[in-house]
């Protein structure tokens, strides 16, 4: 695996605790680009190049997480969490708490099978009767080096599973980090490119908004990973995304209340997909949205498409994704931007 793309995925970020991250994509962008700087939401901005049209590719550095809410007299630690995770997903979990001292590893416990009543083994697990165990035995003891408000990770994991697949923590959107990175550096078009790796996209897509704000864009494009259907137990009607069959094109978010893109915009980004040879998909996405949702919307309205590297169980603490859907994505992003600076 690419070590870039592996310090990427296992760097720690919840929502509005991008710091890390942000550290690695203001050197990294600051290396391929003429000017980089990070605005007072948080967002790493960076431009490169000059020309009439100002084009924008976006892709968050947040990642879904869990924050210590209170501190039992027993030393566990009661927890909220950020972005959607499905509780079921969470019990025994391998977590790292980023005390002010430096990082605490815990599991995330519940109350095991043969205590629990009929009644309570019928019922849906949540997130709510979960405990975070760091091994200490008193509130106090907790208190030297956990306090409320720190931010919970998943155990930092990532390599490869088997032939072109990849694992790893954050694979959304550390993976479309990776993207934007490595698309700013081939890129070389008659126009200014903004790259702006965005905060906390997972709770409301807060960072786009400010940083499309700021730069109003005539085109934009959101980089990120969607779902993949080729799972057991999911339909095609549902998702017929699978890994290795190319970057996803977005269609349309969330049914319509999220992102719907344009024609003229869905036409750019799969003709420069047919005319050069690269592999994609169409994503019509139900659930969920990108940042594209909000930048679309900013201003007097902004051309935007979404591209996206098919995963599988995104919003845990692994997920699994094709390398070759990532050159895709390179590639494919690259050609889109090229396109849109002739005209949309």
């Amino acid at each position: 695996m690419d070590a870039l793309l592996k310090k990427l995925l296992e760097a720690p970020g919840i929502s509005g605790y991008e710091k890390e991250v942000a550290l690695i994509m203001k050197e990294e962008l600051g290396r391929i680009c003429d000017e980089c700087f990070q605005d007072g939401f948080g967002n790493v901005i960076a431009r490169k190049g000059s020309g009439k049209k100002k084009l924008l590719l976006a892709a968050h550095m947040d990642e879904v997480g869990l924050l210590v809410k209170h501190i039992t007299k027993d030393g566990y630690l009661n927890f909220i969490k950020i972005g959607g995770i499905d509780d079921r997903v969470l019990v025994s979990q391998r977590v790292i708490v980023k005390g002010a001292g430096g990082d605490v590893k815990g599991i995330i416990g519940l109350k095991p099978p043969h205590l629990q009543k009929d009644e309570e083994r019928k019922k849906p697990v949540s997130y709510e009767e979960m405990f975070i165990d760091i091994g200490c035995a008193s509130r106090e003891e907790a208190q030297k080096i956990v306090a409320v408000a720190d931010q919970v990770v998943f155990e930092p994991n990532s390599g490869m599973l088997g032939g072109a697949l990849c694992y790893g923590k954050a694979a959304d959107d550390r993976v479309g980090c990776y993207v934007l990175l490595k698309a700013m550096e081939k890129i070389k078009v008659d126009a200014e490119i903004f790259a702006v790796a965005t905060v906390q996209e997972e709770v409301g897509l807060k960072g786009a908004r400010t940083a499309s704000f700021r730069i109003n864009p005539d085109f934009a494009l959101a980089l990120d990973t969607t779902v993949s259907g080729d799972t057991p137990n999911i339909q095609e009607r549902e998702t017929s995304l699978k890994l290795g069959a190319g970057a996803a094109i977005t269609i349309i978010e969330a049914a319509g209340r999220g992102l719907i893109v344009g024609e003229n915009v869905r036409n750019l980004c799969i003709n420069a997909a047919k005319n050069n040879g690269i592999k994609y998909q169409l994503d019509v996405v139900e659930g969920g949205m990108t940042d594209g949702a909000m930048i679309y919307m900013n201003r007097e309205g902004i051309p935007t498409g979404v591209l996206s590297v098919p995963s599988r169980y995104i919003h845990s603490s692994t997920s699994v994704f094709s390398m070759d859907d990532v050159n895709s994505a390179i590639e494919l992003c690259v050609k889109i931007l090229e396109a849109a600076a002739s005209g949309i």
